[in-house]
């Protein structure tokens, strides 16, 4: 069981025991405020972690809990503490929330890695929506791209970003869930605020936002030309592209990193750069046009 660690008057952070290699140290989760508090991606479905987050709050009133988006590492133990604490779950939206056309038109592609499909807000949070309690206030910020109902949530100068910012690693797109040209948007709008530091759904605190934000895109835009430099030898698979480009990566890394290839495909083929020969899906075979 972790203790909640002071991050500045009014952030404080728990980590969930659930390390991996695409959650790193493990999920984040955030309580703003002391005394009337609000609690920030509860995390998995793990009795201890939800045990350490009510011992942390002992003596201290829950007034919300907010959710940036509906992957089981973040959402999954929303009900749990809901439940437990009389408190009201608040997000954009359930897991199909916020899709664009482009992406609703792909919900039959598999992929899905780790969606809460049974996640259920009380009250859905509009983009810009502020929220707020006895010590405490947020702003919601829909910032699709990793997610389709991603939020990141704004407080004083500070943001906590969920996973569309993060120092350890870039976020994994992958479609229909993920939408590379909404993650692209997304950090051009966090940039934008101009926040003193990110608080990420996992990983150390982000004390270089702008510099952060600007790599993050810039990575996405080399991929970009690496995926069309390897279309050059003819059409092929976001797999086969894949491998030829993370040459370096775990073989136990390698699905997720044929995700985000898709996702720049597909993001390719709205700009009239790529075209799919198949059916869209995981072995679809792209061609330069």
């Amino acid at each position: 069981m972790s203790d909640a660690v002071t991050l500045e008057p009014g952030i404080r952070r728990l980590r969930a025991p659930n390390p991996s290699a695409m959650t790193f140290t493990g999920t984040n989760t955030y309580i703003l405020g002391t005394g009337r508090v609000a609690v920030v991606d509860p995390g998995p479905p793990d009795e201890a972690h939800l045990d350490a987050i009510l011992a942390a709050l002992a003596g201290e009133t829950i007034e919300a809990i907010l959710v940036t988006h509906a992957h089981l590492d973040h959402s999954a133990l929303a009900p749990a503490l809901s439940a437990r604490t009389g408190t009201p779950v608040l997000a954009y939206g359930d897991a199909a929330a916020g899709r664009s056309p482009a992406m609703q038109a792909l919900s039959g592609l598999a992929g899905g890695e780790g969606v809460d499909r049974a996640f259920r807000p009380d009250r859905c949070l509009a983009d810009g929506e502020v929220v707020g309690g006895g010590t405490w206030s947020a702003v919601a910020l829909w910032t699709p791209g990793h997610f389709g109902n991603h939020l990141s949530f704004a407080t004083g100068n500070a943001i906590l970003t969920g996973d569309v910012a993060m120092g350890w690693s870039s976020s994994l797109v992958s479609p229909p869930d993920g939408d590379l040209s909404a993650y692209l948007a997304s950090c051009a709008r966090l940039a934008r605020r101009g926040a003193r530091i990110l608080y990420p759904g996992h990983g150390d605190s982000v004390c270089d936002p702008a510099e952060r934000l600007a790599w993050l895109v810039a990575h996405r835009e080399e991929r970009t030309r690496q995926i069309l430099a390897a279309l050059r030898a003819g059409p092929s698979t976001a797999r086969s592209l894949a491998e030829r480009i993370y040459d370096d990566l775990s073989p136990a890394l390698l699905p997720a990193a044929m995700r985000n290839v898709l996702a720049h495909l597909i993001d390719l083929t709205k700009k009239n750069r790529t075209e799919p020969l198949d059916p869209l899906g995981s072995d679809c075979r792209f061609q330069l046009v």
